[in-house]
């Protein structure tokens, strides 16, 4: 029976993707050796990173000044590393949800943090509207895509300081106009690669404006300066971005990306819209269009196992939702296929002409 990847992170990737992961880690370019034995400052492995921080520039259109990071930690690590490079006094978070909540924990180690809105008491069922960011804040933090609840600000936003964004969760699902961030980091386990790496893309200039002494490992200059290079960086899941984003730039970069995602989106929500079992669980104007997230309506509550262990009957892996919000979630990354998102939508009718 064929299986369709619907987890939240770590997630699906392109299958030529894993493909050429596997050969690599086997024998990496027929050296003799595999990928995870050969040193990370060898003739054979610079290309590679090389390579992914270009194609990270080409495919987001990165303009001059920024630098492309590859990390490890994981988006909870910069967190930390935020704050530590960029808040002097002040800073402005939106509460969109339980990871813009731990970033915001972190930060109120370093200095002041506004809240400038939240959607805490609705369950973060959407996106606050109408809230103003403070003038001598030093950045507004924003996350971008909310995997837990299933809402997604997929816009630039215009503000009057610094912006800094989390997209690990949809970084790569569309156009974005970087030059109006100070900087984007993403965890790479939804869009980009396997788990183990985090991509950060900063500007150079923003960089050393804090008066106090940032340990060594946690300055985004020391990456910068060691073009990633100051400790061993995660090889493999770097190597896997790199063929994930050779992967993407054949498929059209990343506004072919986008109406993949907004394809996937229509044919999911609109079952969902339609089914008389189910009910989207956020604001439709907030849907995010990488985690689709659904539960029974309140009439058919007890039949929420059954539809589960239906759903994993017929090859749909990864649909339980996050207990915060309970119910479904069908995570639709750059990999998700239109034959994968049809597939849930046949079981889902087939599941409703039994009940």
């Amino acid at each position: 029976m064929k299986k369709y990847n619907f987890n939240a992170g770590p997630c699906i990737l392109d299958r030529s993707v894993i493909e050429k992961t596997a050969q690599a880690i086997l024998d990496f370019n027929g050296i003799g050796l595999s990928l995870a034995e050969i040193s990370h400052r060898s003739k054979d492995f610079q290309p590679v990173i090389d390579e992914a921080e270009a194609l990270v520039k080409e495919l987001l259109d990165v303009p001059e000044g920024y630098s492309v990071l590859f990390l490890g930690g994981g988006a909870s690590l910069e967190f930390c590393m935020i704050p530590y490079n960029f808040l002097k006094k002040k800073a402005a978070y939106l509460n969109t949800g339980v990871w813009a909540k731990k970033a915001m924990k972190e930060a109120k180690l370093f200095g002041e943090v506004v809240e400038v809105a939240s959607s805490a008491d609705a369950n973060y069922t959407f996106i606050p509207k109408g809230w103003t960011v403070p003038e001598d804040a030093d950045y507004l933090h924003i996350t971008t895509n909310n995997t837990i609840y299933g809402t997604e600000i997929r816009e630039d936003l215009d503000v009057p300081v610094r912006l800094i964004a989390d997209m690990s969760s949809d970084i790569f699902s569309r156009p974005i106009d970087v030059a109006k961030y100070d900087a984007i980091y993403a965890g790479a386990q939804k869009n980009l690669s396997m788990a183990g790496v985090t991509i950060v893309i900063v500007k150079n200039d923003a960089l050393g404006q804090v008066d106090r002494q940032i340990p060594t490992m946690l300055d985004y200059r020391t990456h910068v300066e060691k073009g990633s290079m100051f400790n061993t960086p995660p090889v493999v899941p770097i190597y896997t971005a790199m063929e994930n984003l050779r992967w993407m730039k054949a498929q059209g970069g990343v506004k072919a990306m986008d109406k993949l995602a907004r394809q996937r989106a229509e044919i999911v929500y609109g079952e969902i819209d339609r089914n008389k079992l189910f009910r989207g669980t956020v604001a439709e104007e907030d849907r995010s269009v990488m985690n689709i997230c659904f539960v029974m309506n309140d009439e058919y509550k007890e039949l929420e196992k059954d539809f589960l262990d239906f759903a994993t009957s017929k090859g749909m892996v990864g649909v339980k939702g996050h207990r915060s919000v309970g119910g479904f979630r069908a995570s639709c990354y750059n990999a998700q296929t239109i034959e994968g998102c049809q597939a849930l939508v046949a079981c889902m009718k087939e599941f409703e002409a039994q009940h």
